[in-house]
């Protein structure tokens, strides 16, 4: 049993001391790390302002297709009122 005692407490020590040595070489990040990853936040910010732009274009244009869609159906319905008032007319 004392044998067992004596076995225990360095095979603990040497687990606790492999487990803190992997933990610290594992858990570094470097300041060249930090600095990529704010660039790339950046340039995910400026991607996402540049979409966000491209979707007011694309509102807009949408809008002013609608609009001249509108007016082209106002001129054909003239159109064949006309139309159909002059075939009215006598010949």
């Amino acid at each position: 049993m004392s044998l067992l005692k004596n076995f225990r407490t360095p095979v603990l020590a040497t687990v606790m001391f492999i487990g803190i040595a992997m933990f610290a070489g594992c858990g570094g990040v470097s300041d060249a790390q930090y600095a990529e990853l704010n660039a790339l936040r950046e340039e995910v910010k400026s991607l996402e302002a540049q979409a966000n732009s491209l979707k007011d274009q694309k509102a807009q244009l949408e809008s002013d297709i609608q609009t001249v869609n509108r007016k082209l159906a106002e001129c054909n319905k003239q159109k064949e009122e006309t139309k159909a008032n002059l075939e009215k007319l006598p010949k």
